[in-house]
């Protein structure tokens, strides 16, 4: 029996992505010799990196999906941002197309849980996440993110990951997990953002899930800087031109302190329990029955 998806878990039937084998770029006939072998081909890059001295940009390139992270974004992710060229200064984090991130994809989180109800790939999927934020924050590198757009879920904690964040005037950000009826348990987000912007204004952001703009955004601190989008670059090359001049041993150590002193001041950081909880939560709601409609219709 094919247990049924919690409603936010089902992929959109607004979703125009074809199907395995739906969209060929080949008539059959053209290969009628019984000998042809299917060639193989690469998933396309998800992540993509270049490197401009000592600058090291990584670009989040999934724009058809709104940069939706995917557990193939994670590895690239991992492994464009850990232990990255000694002679790299700065990492600049963006997103490609109108947005930075949209979050998590809902799609492949729900055939995670499709496969095994019990959130196995989920468990994993969010260790992965864990050590993408930790390897983004911890690296020896100053790491600025670069956001247009929306900054949703998980597009927001990679983003506060990052040392530097300057955004666009018109961008827009928010945490909808708990009204997806998840807890905020993502990389590492939840004593992160407690620790730059405060439990009272995070609690209320949580709890309600609105969004909240760029200029809020700023006065929170999950912005240092605001500028229209036409400026974001600008803005980023006027924070890593004088880091790249700072010596090299006095800026690791520099940063280093930074976290250290960061970390110190934090009563507790159980972000390696968000991949445990979310898997956990997911598993749980998706074993309760569906509420049986009654006299309140109210909707969410």
């Amino acid at each position: 029996m094919k247990l049924s998806l919690p409603d936010f878990l089902t992929p959109s039937s607004q979703d125009n992505s074809p199907a395995y084998g739906e969209d060929s770029a080949y008539e059959d006939s053209a290969y009628e010799d019984s000998a042809y072998e299917e060639p193989a081909y690469e998933e396309p890059a998800t992540v993509r990196t270049r490197r401009e001295g000592p600058v090291l940009y990584v670009e989040l390139h999934a724009p058809g999906t709104g940069n939706a992270v995917t557990e193939a974004m994670l590895d690239e992710l991992l492994e464009a941002v850990t232990a990255p060229d000694p002679e790299v200064r700065v990492l600049v984090l963006s997103g490609a197309g109108d947005d930075f991130c949209l979050g998590g994809d809902r799609a492949e989180f729900a055939d995670w849980l499709e496969e095994d109800p019990t959130g196995r790939g989920i468990r994993v999927a969010g260790e992965k996440a864990r050590r993408v934020c930790e390897a983004i924050s911890g690296n020896r590198a100053v790491t600025i993110a670069r956001v247009q757009g929306k900054a949703i879920g998980a597009g927001l904690a990679l983003a506060l990951a990052c040392d530097l964040r300057v955004g666009a005037d018109t961008a827009g950000f928010r945490l909808p997990e708990l009204a997806l009826g998840l807890p905020t348990a993502w990389g590492g987000l939840l004593p992160r953002l407690i620790h730059e912007v405060g439990a009272a204004r995070v609690r209320e952001l949580i709890l309600t899930g609105r969004a909240f703009d760029a200029a809020e955004a700023h006065a929170l601190s999950v912005l240092q800087r605001v500028v229209p989008e036409n400026e974001l670059d600008q803005a980023v090359q006027a924070w890593a031109k004088p880091v790249v001049r700072r010596p090299e041993a006095a800026l690791r150590v520099t940063k280093a302190l930074l976290n250290s002193y960061a970390a110190a001041t934090r009563m507790a950081d159980p972000s390696f329990l968000d991949a445990e909880l979310m898997a956990s939560v997911a598993a749980a709601g998706r074993r309760t029955p569906p509420r049986t409609p009654g006299s309140d219709t109210s909707h969410s």
